[in-house]
Order: C-alpha cells, then sequence, then structure tokens
C-alpha cells in the first residue's frame, strides 16, 4: 500500500508501523500458549524481538535526521529477522501448530515489505534526484 496524499502525523499513522503492532498482537496470543517453563526463554525472547519492531519504528520516527531514521528501521528490520527465527524455532519444537506459524510468517513478511519501502522512501530524501 503507497501512502501519498496521507499525512502521516505520528508514527502510528505508518503502515509499517500498524502492520508491525499486528504482528506484536499475534506474537503474544501465540506465545500465550507455550510451556509456561518457557516464560523466561523463547516467550520472553519472542515478546521482546516483536515489540522491538514498533519500538525502533517509532524511536526512528521521532528522530529528526533521514539518516537517523533509516538507522532505527534497520535496527526494526534486525528484530523483525530475530522473530522470524524463533518463529522457526516456535515451529520446530511444537510450540506452535502449523496454522499459527504460516499466520506468523506471513505477517513478517508482509511487515517486513513495508517496513523495506519506509526506509526506501526516507533514503529517498537524502538522494531526492534518485
Amino acid at each position: 500500500m503507497i501512502q501519498e496524499n496521507i499525512k502521516i502525523k505520528e508514527f502510528t499513522d505508518l503502515f509499517a508501523w500498524q502492520e508491525a503492532h499486528k504482528l506484536v498482537c499475534m506474537v503474544y496470543t501465540a506465545t500465550n500458549k507455550f510451556p509456561k517453563e518457557e516464560m523466561f526463554g523463547l516467550i520472553s525472547q519472542m515478546r521482546r524481538a516483536a515489540a522491538s519492531i514498533t519500538a525502533n519504528i517509532a524511536e526512528g520516527f521521532g528522530r529528526q535526521g533521514c539518516k537517523e531514521k533509516i538507522q532505527f528501521f534497520y535496527l526494526a528490520q534486525g528484530s523483525l529477522t530475530e522473530l522470524k527465527d524463533q518463529i522457526f524455532i516456535a515451529r520446530d519444537i511444537q510450540y506452535c501448530n502449523s496454522d499459527v506459524v504460516e499466520n506468523l510468517l506471513a505477517q513478517t513478511t508482509h511487515t517486513h515489505r513495508l517496513l523495506q519501502g519506509l526506509i526506501t522512501k526516507t533514503k529517498s530524501f537524502l538522494n531526492p534526484e534518485s
């Protein structure tokens, strides 16, 4: 989705943040069903990685310079990749059924595309002629 002609006033207006927030909620729901002994293990890691995605998008939005913004958006991408790895772990140790895994992975892919678009658009402000 292209956000042309839409005034972005808050980080919550960004489609990348909105979809990442959906992903955070999905991760919290999925990890509620994990064994309780994972509370300080995989549950905590997955929740922190997911929350880090939205936090870094928000922090990047709040930065003044484009280079700073991009740096935080890349950190969000790193957290997204970390989360994807943790989803594979949860799948392989059978903490999630295939439908949950499929939905989580689809949302990570969708969020990644939007985040990449945000990075590309922000980079265009660094080199307006390109």
